[in-house]
């Protein structure tokens, strides 16, 4: 698989992106039918023997455990491994040819087996839908959920149509994907929107074509019920003092020792940040004004040298209580909201341009726990409460 810089941080195949999203479509009918007579009975057949099929695997020798965090295992795997050991949870790891992040927990003769992230038994019917993000947004605009107005289009002769009804700035960006994997911002221009078609088409054969929110990219992290985090999410970005170069003003950034990884990273002057700068009208030499931000990417990932701050006790009530209903309407009890807004610290409904971007039912608790700015939020704790909460921490 060749690099793509759209893919960043997190490659991923084009070609199976793609055709996974056409052989959903054409097996719904048959899974909806099975469903209308099962229920969800292969799913809670998988809880069921999940375990014990690991420990068939181990016993054939297809597989064995590890006793110990690998610096390969994600963050957001790290954050529960370490969570769990405060608990007195015993934690192994499963390793199966390429299989990784999959592991086995036992406390006080109970044992479960999760990917990533430990999660409640129970299942929403809002999984079949919540990655769609066409459907997701029709569903939360009936339910009076901020989202940015749009369309999906299967071609660019729908694309441009969405186009021309909508306010620009606007956004392209896959139907179904995460990580902002191939979406384009900042469209003002039909050449522009071509661009972001064809970038998004090659991972699904239907993209989003919406307004673009104003503001910032915030995570808010819902479990039980109950909102336990929010963390804002900035791109790779320097703050002007009217006095330093844009230059001088990166390299202080860069020198903070917490950009050295495995979490956050420099930011990288490349092609995608010069084209940046062009878009901001500014040069590595210019002076910023005090205040002025200048951002060298469209990603806010950790990973391109995006930066984070915890802000979950400055965020307004309303916010929270917009986030839970996310959560409640979605019946799932472990959930991420992406949303996008000016100020966290006052209503949602008083930011015309703010609104959910994407929920995600596996969300990157990591990203509250570790953060460039502000206090740690061990989220990992709330879950665990959740999902063994005889367990208290030692």
């Amino acid at each position: 698989m060749k690099h793509c810089k759209d893919c960043e941080p997190a490659q991923q195949s084009h070609f199976f992106a793609y055709y996974s999203v056409v052989l959903g479509i054409l097996n719904e009918p048959f899974l909806n039918f099975m469903e209308s007579i099962f229920g969800h009975v292969a799913e809670r057949i998988s809880q069921t023997l999940g375990t014990n099929f690991i420990k068939l695997m181990v016993f054939l020798r297809l597989g064995h455990y590890t006793n110990e965090i690998s610096p390969k295992n994600s963050l957001r795997a790290r954050c529960v491994w370490e969570e769990a050991n405060k608990r007195g949870i015993k934690m192994r790891e499963f390793h199966m040819g390429p299989v990784s992040d999959v592991f086995i927990a036992e406390f006080k003769g109970k044992t479960i087996s999760f990917d990533s992230m430990p999660m409640p038994d129970t299942i929403s019917p809002s999984l079949k839908w919540m990655d769609d993000k066409w459907i997701m947004k029709k569903k939360f605009k009936k339910e009076n959920i901020p989202v940015a107005n749009g369309g999906v289009a299967w071609n660019k002769k729908s694309a441009l149509k969405i186009f021309n009804k909508l306010s620009k700035p606007v956004i392209a960006k896959p139907n179904l994907g995460s990580r902002s994997r191939h979406t384009t911002i900042h469209i003002n221009t039909v050449e522009e929107l071509m661009v972001g078609y064809t970038k998004a088409k090659m991972l699904s054969p239907f993209v989003v074509i919406e307004e673009e929110l104003k503001g910032v990219l915030f995570r808010g992290t819902v479990i039980g019920g109950k909102l336990v985090g929010v963390v804002k999410r900035e791109w790779p970005q320097v703050e002007g003092d009217g006095i330093h170069t844009l230059k001088e003003l990166l390299e202080k950034e860069n020198e903070r020792p917490e950009r050295n990884g495995p979490v956050f990273h420099k930011i990288a002057l490349d092609k995608e940040a010069f084209e940046e700068l062009k878009r901001q009208n500014i040069k590595m030499e210019d002076i910023p004004e005090a205040g002025r931000i200048v951002t060298f990417s469209q990603k806010t990932s950790r990973g391109v040298g995006g930066q984070t701050t915890e802000v979950t006790e400055t965020t307004n009530e309303h916010n929270k209580k917009m986030l839970e209903h996310v959560a409640s309407f979605l019946k799932n009890e472990v959930v991420g909201v992406d949303f996008i807004m000016e100020d966290i610290t006052k209503p949602w409904f008083d930011q015309p341009r703010s609104g959910v971007i994407e929920c995600n039912s596996l969300p990157f608790i990591d990203l509250h726990q570790y953060v460039l700015f502000g206090t740690p939020n061990n989220v990992a704790a709330k879950l665990w409460d959740l999902v063994l909460p005889e367990s208290k921490p030692i």
